[in-house]
């Protein structure tokens, strides 16, 4: 299966048709608190609880390779592997670091269905044109950002179908990406054993072999109607079918979308608040194209910022009407930098719109208003940036010294 993987410097492989992303984080509650103990990225470690009945919660891979994985008592792991170091579990850091890791999904797409806090299916089809991308290259940027944004990394699946999609972030691990064309969709299945078929637990994977099926393809080619007299009608034409390769589940979004955001992580860490400002208008003003895209308005305004240390603090404002104009959305966000942030290098800087509505409503006047219509020119930004390119218009103050 190793030719499905894409190895750095390679060219993208045929993804035409290839829609499905999984994305699965390497090692998530660990590698989360690995950021800030780099020491210890080499050594065995769990994240786990403490008292005599703790399990471990996740497992670096250096202590997967003694036989210790999640969900197991933490007595047995400390035996299997004496020198094991235990970090006990941070309160809240996961959901944070999950929610930003998810909100670069979103960013790209709506149609993110979360399986936990560390995975997801992604739809991206809808999104190509848009983003003028393909999926193999939104799961390349998806693993740089990670990286980059949240100092941890993530193995990525891309296939025609769910079913496979997850399948290849699974052989994607550690820290990589498999990407299925579409026309090798059975290639890619059918030497796998039944095991890897989903659904298939211990009972079922020893009921396909006592009928001689021992790979995928004995499953495609054995008749159906034998297979749903063996297993049932439901589970024989479940298997059969994604033996075959079909699987028609689509993406499901769990809930509306809450919050649109942003976020930035700086090559080399900034001490400047003007440089910040300017990035966070950089944001404010994607942010603003993307909530004007989406028909959506949101009343609070919040940044994020990460500093060197990995220390993270948010702030946020209520404002009095909702709002999908990005200079206010970036006045609140500088306001809320200068008022909230202390100094120090900064990591990453982010801003998000939340409470969002689709703005049915209408919009709050101002009577008596000398300030030009900023929503107007925002939008006509957004015609030129459509026809001509994402480069077309931006604001004068983040025009390079040449462009000015």
């Amino acid at each position: 299966m190793s030719r499905f993987r894409v190895r750095p410097g390679e060219p993208l492989p045929d993804d035409t048709g290839c829609g499905m992303l999984h994305v699965d984080m390497d090692a998530f509650f660990v590698s989360v608190e690995l950021r800030t103990r780099p020491e210890l990225a080499d050594k065995p470690v769990v994240v786990s609880g403490g008292g005599p009945r703790a399990v471990v919660a996740a497992a670096n891979y250096p202590a997967r390779k003694f036989g210790v994985r999640s969900a197991m008592p933490f007595s047995t792991a400390k035996r299997l592997c004496p020198h094991l170091i235990n970090i006990p579990p941070t309160g809240g850091l996961y959901s944070e670091v999950s929610r930003g890791v998810m909100g670069i999904f979103r960013e790209l797409t709506p149609l993110v269905e979360p399986l936990s806090l560390d995975e997801a299916f992604l739809d991206v089809s809808g999104a190509l044109r848009r983003l003028g991308a393909t999926p193999a290259s939104l799961g390349a940027q998806i693993r740089s950002r990670v990286e980059a944004e949240h100092g941890i990394t993530c193995s990525v699946g891309v296939a025609k179908v769910k079913f496979v999609a997850k399948l290849a972030s699974g052989m994607a691990k550690p820290d990589g990406m498999v990407v299925v064309p579409a026309a090798e969709t059975l290639a890619f299945l059918h030497p796998l054993p039944v095991s890897a078929l989903w659904g298939v637990g211990a009972r079922t994977e020893d009921h396909l072999r006592r009928l001689g099926l021992g790979t995928i393809a004995d499953v495609a080619a054995f008749p159906p109607e034998r297979l749903k007299k063996s297993l049932g009608v439901a589970v024989g034409e479940h298997l059969y079918r994604l033996a075959h390769g079909v699987d028609e589940r689509s993406v499901v979004v769990d809930s509306p979308e809450k919050s649109i955001g942003a976020e930035h992580t700086f090559d080399v860490d900034r001490h400047d608040r003007a440089e910040l400002g300017l990035e966070l208008l950089r944001l404010a003003s994607r942010v603003g194209a993307t909530l004007r895209e989406r028909g959506v308005r949101g009343r609070t305004v919040s940044i994020k910022v990460r500093f060197a240390d990995f220390r993270t603090i948010t702030r946020a404002r209520t404002l009095v009407s909702a709002t999908d104009v990005a200079r206010e959305i970036h006045a609140v966000a500088v306001a809320l930098l200068t008022e909230h942030a202390p100094t120090g290098a900064v990591r990453l800087i982010g801003v998000r719109v939340e409470g969002l509505d689709t703005g049915e409503a209408g919009e709050q006047l101002v009577f008596d208003s000398p300030a030009p219509r900023w929503r107007d020119a925002e939008v006509a930004a957004d015609v030129a940036r459509s026809k001509f390119g994402s480069a077309a218009v931006r604001p004068a103050s983040l025009l390079g010294p040449r462009e000015g």
